[in-house]
């Protein structure tokens, strides 16, 4: 599976952005996915994460209620929508995607994705 992340920019307080991650190459619909971030000199964190049938999300404490997340089994896409963003949202955001399928299992951990796209900055300015 190749995963690539799109749709990141700078965006002042308050803004929105939509990120992509569009998957190439082997099953994609059964697959958990998920969003991570990571700031400067921080560790990479989770932001969302979606079961294989899209059916089941979870989301940091940090993002919930701002953050959706879902999925386009039919264009192999998964999407962010990122609403009332806040400074402390900077970061380069990165999709990554299970190789098991696992139709209604969210995955949290950064060890348990076996597939990671390149990464997309976002930035939002106070």
């Amino acid at each position: 599976v190749q995963l690539q992340a799109s749709g990141g920019g700078l965006v002042q307080a308050g803004g929105s952005l939509r990120l992509s991650c569009a998957a190439s190459g082997r099953t994609f619909s059964s697959k958990a996915m998920g969003w991570f971030r990571q700031a400067p000199g921080k560790e990479r964190e989770f932001a969302a994460g979606i079961s294989g049938s899209g059916r089941i999300t979870k989301y940091a404490d940090s993002v919930k209620g701002r953050f959706t997340i879902s999925r386009d089994n039919a264009k192999s896409t998964m999407y962010l929508q990122m609403n009332n963003l806040k400074p402390e949202d900077t970061a380069v955001y990165y999709c990554a995607a299970d190789a098991v399928a696992s139709l209604n299992t969210v995955l949290v951990d950064t060890v348990r994705y076996d597939y990671w796209g390149q990464g997309t900055q976002v930035t939002v300015s106070s």
